[in-house]
Parts: structure tokens; sequence; C-alpha cells
């Protein structure tokens, strides 16, 4: 059947608050043109980020009922912990209240000045962790992965030649350990290929360079695999994970993402010595290691999402609601990252609104006329959240790529709320030459995109 059926009954609800196209104007302009400073109540349509925005299952509300609130030894860490080990592999879970958390121990250790980190792409926090302790964030992307216009069925793989270009120019002794992000966020959430994370882990060996994931969206990119690659179409997407994990060292993992959960994550490791490190820093910035920064309750609920996330039923019901988006966009005339990747549609900002010179944001402008249209927040993933300007001009140095990111949250929202995204994004797409651009008024020296203040330049 070609309708896309959610593979669950709804027991709560939530309601939303409808707004006027002048009262969203005025929301706008308070909020600084940013959509990070919008109150969620003032939002129909909210697609700012597929983080921590899920909707838990019975399940997992049962769990948090029967949650263990013990300081030390819970039985709820004792269940999480055997469950994240059953599906990854790794010797030792460490919890943390969520994935940045997981970073900035990892980094705090591994990284320092003059430390080079490779990834297929850095998403924003890994960057400013990996960057915050002097090291270098560096990403090797397939050059197909930085074309939006270019279909591919795993955009998201790590340039060998690329990465290993990167070792011998920086030094093995430079690099303490390379991570693989799937799927790559940054890169339109595009899948890696089973053979790309073989390949990376044995030419890593040759320099004895450690792994590790960047696991937000594992099962996601699990089931890519199985539809797109040869050899894995009848195989169950738990063991296809699994194999994922067993190529790598360690991973960290924002439990936000494909735990169905609304905070924690974890880092897990197998070098005994590293992970005593990481528990180490963890009592003096998370808490007590059979917690980490997490309540008993939570510790069951990513438990629990994480046996849910890897359900087919769930994930082809997933993976086809984006894809139902993206096509419907395409067939607007709406620009995106070509295909449509496992969590968002990325719309193409740069190929859309042409007129607009990175300079001046057209990702941003197309988040603040979504909204202003329709209520729909977004985030943009381009100029605003990857520029950096040069240090002897002062000018801005713009990604690849200009992009804006409608993230989808995992069991929220039905096919008729897309439709609604999709009508939205027609009547931006029908009015996109009379829209400017902006500048930035104020911003942070770190992730400027959280806190940034905007102003439209027909605004003098």
């Amino acid at each position: 059947m070609k309708t896309i059926i959610e593979p669950f009954k709804i027991k709560s609800v939530e309601p939303i608050r409808f707004t006027t196209e002048a009262e969203r104007e005025k929301i706008l302009r308070f909020a600084h043109y940013n959509p990070f400073m919008i109150p969620a109540e003032d939002v129909l349509i909210d697609l700012l980020t597929d983080s921590g925005t899920s909707a838990m299952s019975a399940r997992q509300w049962a769990g948090i009922m029967d949650g263990d609130e013990s300081y030390a030894g819970s039985k709820s860490f004792f269940r999480f912990e055997r469950v994240t080990r059953e599906l990854t592999g790794f010797r030792n879970i460490i919890p943390t209240h969520q994935g940045r958390a997981a970073e900035k121990i990892l980094f705090s250790i591994i990284g320092g000045k003059g430390k080079i980190i490779p990834n297929n792409t850095h998403f924003d926090t890994t960057r400013a962790n990996v960057e915050f302790t002097g090291a270098e964030a560096v990403d090797c992307l397939v050059e197909a992965g930085k074309h939006p216009e270019v279909r591919g069925d795993f955009k998201g793989n790590m340039d060998l030649a690329a990465l290993e270009q990167t070792i011998t120019r920086s030094g093995v002794e430079n690099i303490p350990a390379c991570m693989i992000t799937v799927t790559n966020n940054s890169g339109g959430g595009q899948p890696v290929s089973m053979q790309n994370i073989r390949e990376t882990k044995k030419l890593l060996s040759r320099y004895g360079i450690p792994l590790i994931l960047d696991a937000c969206r594992f099962a996601e990119n699990a089931y890519f695999i199985k539809l797109r690659e040869p050899g894995y179409a009848a195989k169950p997407v738990r063991e296809i994970a699994h194999e994922m994990f067993s190529y790598a060292d360690g991973c960290t993992m924002s439990a936000k993402k494909d735990a169905l959960v609304n905070i924690g994550g974890f880092l897990a490791l197998n070098d005994d010595a590293l992970a005593r490190q990481a528990r180490n820093l963890l009592i003096v910035t998370e808490g007590f290691p059979t917690y980490g920064g997490l309540a008993g309750r939570d510790l069951e609920a990513i438990a629990q999402g994480l046996e849910e996330i890897v359900d087919e039923d769930y994930l082809r019901y997933r993976i086809r609601s984006v894809e139902y988006l993206g096509e419907r966009l395409l067939a607007a005339g709406v620009p995106i990252v070509e295909p449509p990747g496992g969590h968002a549609i990325y719309v193409d900002a740069k190929r859309m609104l042409p007129h607009i010179p990175p300079h001046e944001y057209p990702g941003q402008t197309l988040v603040c006329e979504l909204f202003r249209a329709g209520g729909i927040r977004s985030v943009e993933i381009g100029s605003v959240m990857f520029g950096r300007y040069d240090a002897a001009t002062g000018s801005l140095i713009s990604p690849p790529m200009e992009l804006v990111r409608l993230a989808l949250p995992r069991r929220v929202y039905t096919q008729s709320h897309v439709d609604y995204v999709i009508e939205v994004a027609e009547d931006v797409a029908r009015r996109k030459e009379a829209l400017r651009g902006f500048r930035i008024v104020e911003e942070a020296p770190m992730l400027r995109h959280f806190t940034a203040k905007f102003e439209p330049l027909s605004v003098k």
C-alpha cells in the first residue's frame, strides 16, 4: 500500500496553539529572528530538531514508574547497561545526561592543542567540543555528499583518500581517534555504508588509530543499509546495527535521538584504561558512574527505547515519512538534499534563494519565512551554524552548503501535519524572489546559532 500508516495508536495528545501571520511577525521580532529564542508554545509545527522531542511509548512510561532512584548500583542502571552492551558489544557503558556530555568527557581526555580529530562530518556540538580543547576537527566527506542535487545511496561516507592524507599530513601521533557520524547529520542526514565503515576501520588499524562512532541515529543508518546495500536485505536491523558497532572501538550517543527519549546519552568504550579516565571525569562533571547525571527512570526509558528503535515496522514508517516530505517538496520546486535522509529533509537554500549571498544568510531567511508564513520552526545549517571569519580580513568563510533542516520528531506528528508543512513550503517557494537576507547584530564566539541576534537587511 502507498499510504503511510503510523505503526502506533495515540493515547495522549497535546494541544497546538494557532497564531496569525501578524502575531508571528511580532514573535519573530521579539526573538531577534532566531528560532531558538521563540517560545515553544508559539510554534505550530516544531521541526527545529529531532533531539529529545520524541513521543515515548506506553512501555517507556511504565518503565519510568519502575525506575530505581538509588544513588549507587540502581537496578535501572544495570538494565540500561545490559541492553546497551548487548546492542553495541562494547565493554564499558558510561551514562551521561546527553550526547554532548559524552563528547565533552571523551575529548577532554584525548583532545588538546595540536591534536586532530577526523570525521566524515562533525556536527555542531561535536566540533565545538573538539575545538574547545584546542584540537582541530577535520571533515573528510566523500565528494558526492557536498552536492545536494547529486543522488547516491551513501552520501554520508568517509572519503578514505582524504582521511589517509589527513593522517600522513598530520602525523599518527597527533590523531588520538577518528569518528564516523551515522547518519551524517550536517551532510543532510545521509547514511554511511557498512562497507565504508569496514574499510575505514581497516585503514585506521594500519595506523593504530581507534574508531569512534557518533551513533545518535544508528538505527536509521542500519535500516538504510538494509534497504540499499547488497547482502543485507534479509538481515534484521538489530543484527546490522551490531555489525556496525563491531568495527568501532567505542561510541558517543545522544539517546535523545534513536533511543526515543527526552534526555540522556552514553559513552561506550572497549579501552578499559580510557574508560577508567572517563568515569573519573564523569564523577566530577555528571555524577556517580551508575547514574551519570540521569535519574533511574531516565535509564529505564533509554533501555526500553533502545529495544523499540530496531523495530522494522517503525523504521519503515519513519524513513518513508521523511521520504514522502522530500518527494512532495521536490514536486513543488523546492530544492533539497537528495535523496531524502533519515531524520530530516534539508532544503537547499543556496539553490532556492540564489539572489541572497552567503554573507546575508539565505538559510536564516528561509527559516524566518517558514515561521512567518505557517508557524513552522526549523533550523539553519549553513553560514550561521558553520561559518567562520578570516583572521586577516574579517570576511566570512562559508561552508560548502547553505541548508535548512526540517527535522521530524519521532512518533509526534501525523501525515496531515506533514501535508501542512508541504503547503507552507509551497507558498514560500512561490514568493521566494521577494525574500531578503539578514545581518548578525550580536553573536557568541562558539555555537553562535543558539543565541545570535539578527536583523532583516530591509530594516535600517
